[in-house]
């Protein structure tokens, strides 16, 4: 398969905003796609190579290689590389209109430039793939190698998109969500099929993957799919409310209350000795606990099992909970031995997803229960939450407030009737947050993605001094405006954020922001932040549930305060505009009452 084809499908997406066009020219694409590649084009569609839980290296290079690179392909000085990169800003569009200058392009121009192969996806992929990998002495000349290599026989709008994807700018603005679509119209017969693959992504969190099984084999495979110890399952995902009473009648008037711990959530998942741990975004931590990693082979009874727990910091003399941030002791590199002296933890288990060959995700909650309690053997290390089940208001209550005593973030609910499932990837009322942040006077912190900067002023000149922050829509897959936030920050904060916002740094918005205000420079949703503020309120500046309280107007927050990034989160783990909403109809009705 050609690579111009995917090239071309992505200028054409580039030049649209509406969701349904952008997901019919994914499915013809699909349609075209050879069934032994639909993994690659996937993945290059999803600016990645393969999935982050892989931890295989990112294939982001410098701009100074890049430019060499580039130089070097197309026959010119590397100062020219740069003065067209000053004009243009953007290195991708710099190769293109290099390469369209040999001959005018096409044919004549890839003849006259040495070219002697059409590119294909494979090659393309595959030495991109090199690149990624290369590493140690000589791995310098080898990138600058392959890449020019590519690009001596790449057209000009091939190039635009080689460059993009090589300095880590591959990502055109479409999610997940809308890929799956797109399979679902080309491959399952129509929309109706998207859960089907919605539910074998959860449960594969390789979309490249279930692409792959669902071109080859068919949708009946998808169907048929099942965990699979070392591969992530998708986590499921909580509302949230501060009424006991509404609560326990949204999980069908009894439920399950247990400790919300505030610690790193982590999947374990073992096979044998050998033991691995992710995170909430699915990234290998393993390293990170090599104590959990004991406890687990001699604690838990199963050969294979994947089960689920919140690891939390405890004082090393009286292991009482500590606050999460201790935790981040636990990302050194070097010395976690001495890491694991100075900061224990002890892991919470509160689910079981998989056992001895058992797909459990689609169990009630009782039933995986009581197969974790059956194959834990708690100790130091390792505990099982703590938990009651009531259907009184005024218990869920007074365990609410134990928790927090004894330094959890609150509780959460967990529905326990027949239809309790794990809902992987997925957030529903089967499970709800209560916790303490809710007597606040905005009811809750939030996750919200940095979507735009500000340019700093008088003490923070020369960095930036405020974030344009959003949350994410689902259902349209766009992260939408929520408020500017420039407090909270400390100087250590501020100095870091030119280098954090650095890769993510976009000329123009980003194809998934919905944003009425304009940042000085926009940023591509990746980076989560924790926000905090006086209250709920609307404004006409924001995008977030706009027109659904009043017209012309969103939902914002007042006063809002930075806490911490949430390196644990994904963007589309982030607050979603609808738990704003009903965030913000609680607050009216508290304040009416």
């Amino acid at each position: 398969m050609l690579f111009r084809v995917v090239a071309e499908t992505l200028s054409k997406i580039e030049a649209i905003t509406s969701r349904t066009a952008i997901t019919e020219l994914l499915a013809n694409l699909f349609r075209k796609t050879d069934p032994e590649v639909i993994d690659k084009v996937v993945y290059l569609i999803q600016g990645k190579l393969w999935p982050d839980w892989r931890g295989l290296p990112e294939l982001g290079v410098g701009e100074k290689l890049l430019i060499k690179a580039i130089a070097k392909a197309t026959g010119v000085r590397e100062t020219e590389v740069e003065s067209l990169y000053k004009k243009l800003g953007d290195l991708g569009k710099v190769a293109e209109a290099l390469k369209s200058r040999r001959a005018g392009g096409g044919g004549l121009a890839r003849f006259l430039s040495g070219a002697t192969n059409a590119l294909t996806v494979n090659r393309v992929y595959e030495t991109l793939k090199r690149v990624a990998l290369a590493v140690g002495e000589g791995s310098r000349d080898l990138k600058i190698s392959l890449i020019s290599g590519l690009l001596v026989d790449a057209e000009p709008i091939e190039a635009r998109y080689i460059v993009r994807f090589v300095e880590g700018r591959g990502r055109i603005g479409v999610g997940d969500a809308t890929i799956m679509d797109a399979l679902a119209i080309a491959y399952g017969g129509g929309t109706a099929a998207r859960p089907v693959i919605e539910r074998a992504y959860n449960i594969r969190a390789d979309l490249g993957e279930v692409a792959r099984i669902l071109v080859k084999e068919g949708l009946r495979a998808l169907e048929k799919l099942t965990p699979e110890v070392g591969v992530p399952i998708r986590p499921m995902l909580a509302e949230r409310l501060n009424d006991p009473r509404e609560i326990l009648a949204k999980v069908g008037g009894k439920g399950m209350v247990e400790y919300k711990y505030d610690g790193e959530r982590a999947q374990i998942h073992k096979k044998g000795d050998e033991v691995i741990i992710y995170s909430r975004r699915l990234e290998n931590i393993t390293h990170q606990y090599p104590d959990v990693v004991e406890a687990v082979r001699n604690r838990i009874k199963s050969k294979e099992a994947i089960i689920e727990g919140e690891i939390v910091a405890v004082d090393p003399e009286t292991r009482e909970m500590k606050p999460f941030q201790e935790l981040m002791h636990r990302k050194r590199k070097h010395d976690i031995h001495e890491a694991i002296k100075e900061y224990p933890v002890t892991v919470f288990l509160f689910d079981a997803l998989y056992n001895e060959g058992e797909d459990l995700t689609t169990k009630p909650l009782p039933e995986r229960r009581k197969t974790l309690e059956m194959i834990v053997e708690p100790d130091e290390t390792i505990q099982l939450s703590q938990y009651i089940v009531t259907d009184d208001p005024e218990e869920l209550e007074k365990f609410f407030l134990e928790a927090i005593e004894n330094g959890a973030e609150g509780v959460m609910v967990k529905a326990i009737h027949k239809d309790s499932i794990y809902r992987a990837g997925a957030r529903g009322w089967l499970w709800i947050k209560y916790k303490r942040d809710y007597k606040s006077e905005m009811i809750d912190t939030v996750d919200l993605v940095v979507i735009g900067a500000f340019a700093g002023r008088g003490r923070r000149a020369g960095t930036y001094g405020a974030l344009l922050m959003a949350a994410y829509d689902p259902d349209a897959d766009l992260f939408r405006s929520v408020c500017k936030v420039g407090s909270g920050f400390t100087d250590k904060d501020l100095a870091e954020l030119p280098e954090i916002l650095k890769p993510y740094i976009r000329q123009s918005k980003p194809r998934n922001v919905d944003s009425l205000m304009k940042p000085d420079v926009w940023v591509e949703p990746a980076l989560v932040a924790e926000i905090i503020g006086a209250e709920l309120t609307l404004s006409p500046m924001h995008t977030c549930c706009r027109d659904e309280v009043r017209k012309g107007a969103g939902i914002s927050i007042r006063f809002p305060r930075f806490i911490r990034w949430r390196d644990d989160k994904g963007p589309t783990d982030a607050t979603t505009t609808k738990e704003l909403l009903e965030m913000y109809k609680s607050q009216l009705k508290k304040i009416s009452e």
